[in-house]
């Protein structure tokens, strides 16, 4: 018989943390029409909403939150827009991307799932229970990298993608998913190295980039199959 390993000693693994968000893109013209392609309406401006976070920090994202037990992913992202901006979506495409990071030191994996809204009606205004929001607002496209320079790179990054994508004629056809893996260094700084997937493959590359607030470094890391 063989003999089982020694696991006298062993610190026992933690069962990771699996948090569900939905996420949304509310696109619409100068004029405040939702983006159509079908009725010709091309979207040049994108609805974000300031975060006010744990420090001061203001930072913006797109509406959403997190799924709540008994909710689907889309009835809890109509719920989260109209919290977070006071606009009702009627319909939903989608998902236009979706995004997987993972927190090893935090035994966390957050999943994400972006859908583009076909309809909305209302008003902006702000019934967030959890008094987050502070502000929404339809910005240009071009506005958006500086306006979301605070913002966690996986919540920039794979937007800004998307937004070039659309530009250069619409959303593909499979939805990219773009995967991130962040720890925290002993300066309490986030440090990220994460891994992009796309839905025509993969690209590899490694870069360091500086973050925002002390962190060390910033490893990105693509790989091709």
């Amino acid at each position: 018989m063989a003999r089982r390993p020694d696991t006298a000693g062993e610190v026992p693994r933690r069962k990771n943390r699996e948090w569900r968000v939905g996420s949304g893109l509310l696109l619409a013209d100068k004029e405040g029409r939702p983006a159509r392609l079908l009725d010709g309406v091309i979207g040049t401006h994108v609805l974000l909403v300031a975060n006010r976070r744990r420090g001061g920090l203001l930072d913006w994202s797109p509406p959403g939150g997190v799924v709540d037990p008994g909710e689907t992913l889309l009835n809890a992202l109509t719920r989260e827009v109209i919290e977070e901006t006071g606009l009702q979506v009627k319909e939903w495409s989608g998902p236009s991307y979706r995004i997987r990071v993972d927190f090893p030191d935090r035994a966390m994996i957050l999943e994400v799932e972006v859908h583009r809204a076909l309809s909305w009606h209302g008003e902006i205004s702000f019934t967030d229970p959890d008094g987050i929001v502070e502000d929404a607002r339809f910005v240009t496209f071009d506005a958006v990298h500086g306006l979301m320079a605070s913002a966690p790179l996986w919540v920039r990054e794979p937007l800004e993608h998307w937004l070039l994508s659309w530009l250069a004629g619409g959303e593909s056809e499979v939805p990219p998913v773009h995967g991130f893996v962040a720890w925290r260094h002993e300066t309490s700084a986030l440090a990220k190295e994460w891994l992009v997937e796309r839905g025509i493959g993969r690209a590899s590359c490694r870069e360091r980039v500086s973050i925002p607030g002390g962190a060390r470094s910033l490893q990105k890391k693509n790989r091709t199959t």
